[in-house]
């Protein structure tokens, strides 16, 4: 709403019909079933008014017409439990052998169920991925000898120095250069022997699948 009215939301414009009637049925749906067993649901009929009049807006905008006229294209009625409800929804075709996609707004009856269960599902996180130098740092490896000794960090300020190296680059800075990285994981020997200027031992790729 915006200044005590309905409005369109401008931030769904680029969406098709579809996408934007089933954000609208979503949401509303969700807040409808979460209070259906309070004794005076139907006072969420202002919502319904309110969250139709703001996707029907939302619609005319986007197709530069009328709310009557995407009310007219868009308004069905279905049949509830409680009886025939109207509602809006928009479809998407698809092949003869698939079902249609349909998204509906509305025609839920706002009246109490005692019977309903509420089921707050705790959203499903999947476990952030670890980057290749945490992988390499809990696995206590040096990524040029996989030695597991005195472990360091060697770092650089950008990958652009590493250019200053020339072409025939040492192992540590070609390896860091392929894995476009600023750190590289290792041992106190290999450590010395990159600020010495000293050629490192060769990479161990071979240890790759202990570390993963």
């Amino acid at each position: 709403m915006k200044r005590g009215k309905s409005a369109r939301q401008t931030s769904m414009l680029n969406y098709d019909d579809y996408t934007i009637v089933s954000i609208y049925g979503a949401r509303y749906r969700g807040i409808v079933q979460y209070y259906l067993l309070a004794g005076d649901v139907f006072r969420l009929s202002r919502l319904d008014w309110v969250m139709q009049s703001s996707l029907l807006c939302s619609l005319a905008n986007k197709h530069r017409s009328t709310m009557s006229k995407m009310a007219r294209k868009y308004k069905v009625t279905i049949d509830t439990p409680a009886g025939p409800r109207k509602c809006l929804q928009a479809g998407i075709t698809r092949a003869p052998s698939r079902k249609p996609l349909i998204a509906q707004f509305g025609g839920i009856p706002l009246k109490r169920q005692k019977s309903a269960v509420l089921k707050d599902r705790d959203p499903a996180h999947s476990p952030p991925r670890r980057r290749e130098l945490t992988r390499w740092l809990l696995a206590g490896f040096c990524e040029l000898c996989v030695q597991t000794e005195k472990i360091q960090v060697h770092q650089i300020r950008k990958l652009a120095d590493l250019d200053r190296l020339g072409q025939e680059q040492p192992n540590w800075a070609a390896l860091m250069a392929r894995k476009r990285r600023k750190t590289l994981v290792v041992c106190s020997t290999c450590h010395d022997g990159i600020h010495a200027g000293r050629e490192t031992a060769a990479h161990g790729s071979h240890w790759r699948a202990r570390c993963d």
